[in-house]
């Protein structure tokens, strides 16, 4: 019998401190060389346990393989020179140096495959890897050569649609796209970035999820949080053309959001990873919170389409209160499984 209500996380857990500075987004790497594939491997080990201990059913290597979520995947690429670098805003919130491309981008070897072989032999649960998405990749760089986002964005999609491939053929099971620029840039996501992510997912027979949130919660974001208003309607400029795409699963934040509950009943019939653990505070939710955010999503989404989740990563927090976090979303879902079955 299925499992329903899976639950998972939406991105990144905490780094253990002999791998990279804890409780800091995109912290550099203690470790170099085959020191550091070797320590990366040993922390996804050790999230991918933390993470079955709490009850999580869609695991992950909780990001233990990337430093950052889109430039992690772009050092591999030919035509990008990270040493050549531009001041740009980052989806019009904060400046950032960032690296130029200068020239074609091409992917000239596996990025993240051999992580997943890894992730894939320690467990028989299901599992999910998280890539950067087209627009959001093009939104962290300074384009010199094809001057043209739409341009990029395709190159992009083809790069990843090769490496979401061959990571499928390791055994992944959902491979998820991160797209937090869905939440900014609406007129070029409706125009060409919802088909330039379907191109990113040509050909997979696994499923696949987009992720779209508000973000880390860190203060460039929280500080453009605070300026969106009593309600935060942005998921409604993409969440149509998102219903009719090919992408199996969206995933949103919805604890301790603006993010109006019946916002979902534009994406009736699609899987939804609801975020019910809130990234930006370091107060563990309770089971019961947890299910109270459950039970206001089954209102607009089929209770076998609903995957409990957190709002984002949780790479900035503490590893004792992520693991208080994960552990209250499965107690959470728990209480809604024994709802739900009471009621047939």
């Amino acid at each position: 019998m299925k499992l329903l209500l899976p639950t998972s996380t939406a991105g990144s857990l905490p780094k253990p401190s002999w791998l990279a500075q804890p409780e800091k987004l995109w912290s550099p790497w203690k470790l170099d060389n085959e020191e550091l594939t070797e320590g990366k491997h040993d922390a996804l080990r050790v999230s991918l346990q933390e993470q079955q201990q709490a009850g999580i059913d869609i695991v992950s290597d909780g990001e233990q393989t990337r430093q950052h979520f889109v430039t992690t995947f772009i050092e591999q690429l030919s035509g990008v020179d990270f040493d050549k670098r531009k001041t740009v805003k980052i989806r019009n919130r904060y400046d950032a140096s960032v690296p130029t491309v200068v020239g074609p981008v091409s992917r000239q070897r596996p990025v993240f495959v051999e992580d997943a072989k890894v992730l894939r032999k320690q467990t028989d649960k299901p599992i999910k890897w998280a890539l950067p998405g087209p627009m959001t990749m093009i939104d962290t760089l300074y384009d010199d050569h094809y001057k043209s986002r739409e341009k990029l964005a395709w190159e992009f999609a083809k790069i990843l649609n090769q490496e979401a491939k061959e990571l499928e053929a390791a055994g992944v099971d959902i491979i998820q796209f991160d797209e937090p620029a869905f939440n900014v840039f609406f007129d070029e996501v409706n125009e060409w970035g919802i088909a330039a992510l379907e191109r990113a997912i040509e050909g997979l027979k696994c499923e696949t999820a987009v992720h779209i949130c508000y973000g880390y919660g860190i203060k460039a974001n929280t500080d453009w949080k605070n300026t969106l208003g009593t309600e935060w309607r942005q998921y409604e400029e993409v969440f149509p053309k998102l219903q009719k795409s090919n992408i199996d699963i969206i995933s949103l934040e919805c604890h301790n959001s603006r993010v109006p509950i019946e916002l979902l009943e534009l994406i009736r019939g699609k899987k939804v990873m609801v975020g019910a653990i809130d990234v930006a505070t370091d107060e563990i939710e309770t089971p019961e919170e947890v299910a109270d955010t459950l039970r206001k999503a089954l209102q607009f989404v089929d209770a076998d389409k609903l995957y409990p989740c957190t709002n984002c990563g949780m790479a900035p927090l503490s590893r004792s209160i992520a693991r208080g976090k994960l552990s209250a979303l499965s107690q959470g879902a728990e209480i809604i499984r024994k709802e739900l079955q009471e009621q047939l």
